[in-house]
């Protein structure tokens, strides 16, 4: 099984260890890592049986204004907006000390924020026989998570997780 991992994250696997599936023919991602593992998926020729997609950064709703304003922030007050995107990525739960933030880069935010997830890729994934998982937190104070679903649902099996964040986790300890 192979994971990528969000944006300025690592060690967020674990995190995710009720929903994995545990196969050598699944490919899984995190947010800007769901992203990593969509593009493997498509270029891959090897068997690929599953593809996981955990709260997929979804930001083609976005308009100009609002990507333009996260670089900004993230280019002067470059801590500051890793610790509040942190908080935002866990919340409603506390922030989980085992998860590792790193320095990401002007480079990943962008093609996070820019990414167009196309349906013409996930419709051929799935003409490949490719079993796409999509999970969703309902209280999600990174993406959108109703706009996520309705984009995902005809190509994927899509979980909605009640009162669950960006990391999929709750108040109250799975």
């Amino acid at each position: 099984m192979t994971f990528y991992s969000g944006f300025s994250l690592s060690h967020d696997k674990r995190l995710f260890d009720p929903y994995l599936k545990a196969s050598e023919y699944t490919i899984a991602g995190f947010s800007y890592g769901a992203i990593s593992a969509f593009e493997e998926a498509l270029k891959s020729e090897k068997r690929i049986d599953t593809l996981q997609l955990f709260s997929p950064a979804f930001f083609q709703d976005k308009n100009e204004k609002f990507k333009r304003m996260q670089l900004i922030y993230f280019l002067k007050e470059k801590q500051a907006y890793l610790k509040n995107f942190l908080s935002s990525c866990f919340s409603p739960a506390p922030i989980d000390e085992s998860v590792v933030m790193e320095q990401g880069s002007e480079e990943q935010l962008r093609e996070l924020l820019y990414y167009e997830w196309k349906t013409d890729k996930l419709k051929a994934l799935k003409d490949r026989g490719v079993e796409i998982e999509v999970y969703l937190g309902s209280e999600d104070r990174i993406i959108d998570p109703k706009k996520s679903k309705a984009f995902f649902l005809p190509f994927a099996t899509t979980y909605m997780i009640n009162r669950a964040g960006h990391t999929l986790q709750t108040k109250e300890k799975q």
